[in-house]
Formats: C-alpha cells, sequence, structure tokens
C-alpha cells in the first residue's frame, strides 16, 4: 500500500499497483516495481508502513480503526491502531436505568441479560468441543442401552476424564477476573521442557 502526498499532507492512498497521473505527468504502474523507494518519494509516492504493536485478539479486544500519519521530517507515512477496548468479559444486564431511559424492550424486565460476555461465549464453545469428543463414544453407550453390550473400561475413563476437564475448565472461566486474565488462560507459552501448553489445558482425547 502506498500513500501519495500532495502539498504536504495525503491526499490519496493505493492499495495495488496501477497507472496514475502525478501533476502533468503519466506514470505507469511498473514504477512501484522498478523505482527505488527514493525514486518514488520524489514524486511523491511513500509505501505505507503498518505499525500492529497496538492491535490486540479480537476475540477478546474490539481494535480502532487504523490511523495514517504523515512524517514529512523521516518522510514516512505510518498506519497505527490505537488503543484496543476489552471485550465485557461478564454478561450484562437491563438496568433501572434503561428502563428509566426508554431503553427496556417491552420483553425485557431489569435483571435480564442484555448481552452474553466473552465468559458465557468461551463456555459455549467448550461445551460444543465436549460434545463433539463425546460424540465419537456415544456408540457404546447406544449399545449397552440396546444390547446390554458392557462398555469398555477405557471408554468410561475417558468420558469421565473429559467430564471431569470440563469442569475445571468452565470453573478457570468462570473465576477468570477481567478480559486480560481470559485472554491469559488461552494463551500458548512454550515451557522449559520445550513443551507449548496454555493454562486452560486441554481436553482428553481418546488414545488410538
Amino acid at each position: 500500500m502506498h500513500a501519495i502526498i500532495t502539498d504536504g499532507s495525503i491526499s490519496k492512498y493505493i492499495n495495488h499497483p496501477k497507472p496514475l497521473v502525478i501533476g502533468d505527468v503519466q506514470y505507469p504502474a511498473r514504477i512501484f516495481s522498478v523505482w527505488t523507494a527514493s525514486e518514488l518519494a520524489a514524486i511523491g509516492i511513500i509505501e505505507v508502513t503498518f505499525d500492529d504493536s497496538n492491535k490486540k485478539d479480537e476475540t477478546y479486544y474490539i481494535n480502532t480503526n487504523q490511523t495514517f500519519t504523515y512524517d514529512a521530517d523521516a518522510g514516512t507515512v505510518t498506519a497505527a491502531y490505537g488503543d484496543a477496548t476489552a471485550k465485557a468479559h461478564a454478561d450484562t444486564t437491563w438496568s433501572q436505568q434503561d428502563s428509566d431511559d426508554g431503553d427496556l424492550p417491552d420483553d425485557k424486565s431489569v435483571g435480564d441479560i442484555k448481552t452474553r460476555g466473552l465468559k458465557y461465549n468461551l463456555i459455549k464453545i467448550l461445551k460444543s468441543q465436549v460434545a463433539g469428543i463425546l460424540q465419537n463414544t456415544d456408540w457404546y453407550i447406544t449399545r449397552n442401552a440396546e444390547k446390554s453390550t458392557a462398555i469398555p473400561s477405557a471408554i468410561s475413563t475417558h468420558r469421565d476424564a473429559v467430564r471431569t476437564k470440563q469442569a475445571q475448565m468452565e470453573t478457570a472461566i468462570t473465576n477468570a477476573s477481567d478480559t486480560p486474565a481470559l485472554e491469559t488462560l488461552y494463551t500458548y507459552t512454550e515451557q522449559e521442557d520445550g513443551s507449548v501448553t496454555r493454562p486452560l489445558g486441554e481436553l482428553p482425547r481418546l488414545e488410538s
């Protein structure tokens, strides 16, 4: 991406190389691939530098739009994010103030859920993952119910382990104090033994 500088400020952005006119001169698209940065800058074309240092994981945060800044002294154009806003980690409810302001829907009461927070959504995803894992061995349960065929102990142990871990993970998510704490639960880091793990841990998988 490039910016065109006109009269000391950004006048246009170019996302893909294309022919263009600057002043009274027609330039072909190939200048973007064959000209040096200095040659492009001489006619007012500067490649945009993207600064993602403030950009955060959109699972947990709402990022701002990028702001484009031209530094005439440095001869640079930088696209940078502002400070991200953490998504609500807990559910929010309709308040008495919402009711007083006339914002409370007719089918809702004060104290009802207004918006779901990250905790609810992450636990919902976890439950779906658990259901998918257990589904692989559900046929043992069905066979036992229909044919009274014993469920192998390894299968029962595995299913119990999945549910136990699920409960532990849900507790960890529920007890997270804020959005950064939730993000930390899911952040993988390398351990001293070279393994890569996250504080939340993993759901057990059945050994083949």
